[in-house]
């Protein structure tokens, strides 16, 4: 019944993904185009020979959208920055001239959620290009898709929907369409958006929660920053983490102490703790239950000069001061062991004294690859105050 009243676009995608994928292995030519530019590498790396390859793609026809789509998956970002352009040579040279994109194969591309994300978005944009209202109509079914753009466009759409409901004083109905957007969003702007109406509905979001930021914090400091020297140098927690040790800090002598997190968007306020210093430099670490171990991403919000450690070990760090913060605005992979894992932040404050550099604080959360929080396991029954050396 639902398949009769699909355009036919969509009838083709439907048939396609029920049947597989029949294409071809692309001629020899093409698979060593697709090769050399695959094997781009940094530092220019191999780039003469890609832009030879390149030219001889993007004077591609049609059918071979495909292959170079396909070539995506697993390529680095460099060979990607060479891929897409061919793609968009191909398709406007194919649709301004009045040609037919292979819609049967680009369809069996997007509903394939294995591809690499950023290719098949690229696909939902070409096919929108054919038959916009048709690729709207696939937006329901991708709520929960492994592309975070794609995702966004159809979260979007039933955040439009929620406030249609609005307008027409459905308050329950927009309610329960909001809800269903929060449930797969994971996009900040959206989500605010959401728990802003939802609040207004009567149903608050709890934040802190929905994103799964960090909030039982062990804090030591001040140490010392001046000339921005502190980026650099290893105080005490760097050396060894020891929680019931005291160490120098800039004035004194200094030692952790406890600091639970309550802002609804976990910022950890250095200044709260502290007070509004100026040339100093400041540690906080907590521990994660990890059920098993797993590759995750440790996300990082923070508007001044700071270092992340996972078990002792450096994941990142950046050395500027005073960048407008946002939530997962650095993006750190990490791999989780079973167990405890200790996490180690640094966070610098530097000298200027303007109204905007007063912000002395970081947020952290602990995420899978697309943004959903990671549950920690319940802790266990023993704490101990003591770690190797970082």
């Amino acid at each position: 019944m639902v398949y009769t009243m699909i355009a036919p676009i969509a009838r083709v995608l439907l048939i396609f993904a029920v049947v597989g994928s029949a294409l071809a292995a692309p001629p020899k030519e093409m698979a060593d185009s697709l090769a050399t530019i695959r094997a781009v590498g940094p530092e220019g790396q191999g780039n003469a020979a890609a832009s030879a390859a390149w030219k001889r793609l993007a004077a591609g026809d049609a059918p071979t959208l495909v292959p170079i789509f396909e070539a995506m998956d697993g390529a680095n970002d460099l060979a990607l920055n060479w891929l897409r352009p061919a793609v968009d040579t191909i398709a406007s040279r194919t649709v301004n001239s009045g040609g037919r994109l292979p819609v049967p194969e680009l369809g069996g591309f997007l509903l394939d959620s294995r591809h690499d994300p950023r290719a098949r978005r690229l696909v939902y944009e070409l096919l929108s290009r054919v038959d916009a209202p048709t690729v709207d109509k696939l937006l329901p079914g991708m709520l929960n898709d492994p592309s975070l753009e794609i995702r966004y466009d159809a979260i979007q759409k039933v955040i439009d929907q929620a406030g249609q409901s609005l307008a027409a004083s459905n308050q329950a109905g927009a309610a329960l369409l909001f809800q269903q957007a929060l449930n797969s969003a994971r996009d900040v702007g959206q989500i605010d958006q959401i728990s802003t109406n939802l609040a207004k509905l009567g149903q608050p979001v709890d934040s802190l929660k929905l994103f799964g930021f960090l909030t039982q914090w062990k804090i030591i400091g001040p140490f010392d920053n001046t000339g921005k020297k502190g980026f650099e140098t290893a105080f005490a927690p760097e050396q060894k983490l020891d929680l019931a040790a005291e160490a120098d800090g800039k004035t004194g002598k200094v030692k952790w102490r406890d600091y639970p997190v309550k802002d609804p968007f976990g910022k950890l306020d250095l200044n709260v703790a502290f007070g509004k210093l100026k040339e100093v430099t400041a540690y906080a670490t907590t521990d994660f239950i990890s059920d098993r171990a797993q590759a995750v991403e440790i996300r990082l919000g923070c508007e001044t000069s700071w270092k992340v450690w996972l078990n002792g070990k450096l994941l990142f760090g950046r050395d500027e001061y005073h960048f407008d913060s946002r939530i997962d605005q650095y993006t750190m992979p990490a791999q989780l062991k079973p167990g405890r894992n200790t996490i180690l932040v640094k966070v610098c404050q530097n000298e200027q004294t303007e109204d905007w550099t007063v912000e002395w604080n970081f947020q952290l959360r602990i995420t899978d690859a697309l943004g959903t929080p990671i549950t920690p396991a319940p802790a266990e029954t023993t704490t101990p105050v003591t770690s190797e050396p970082l």
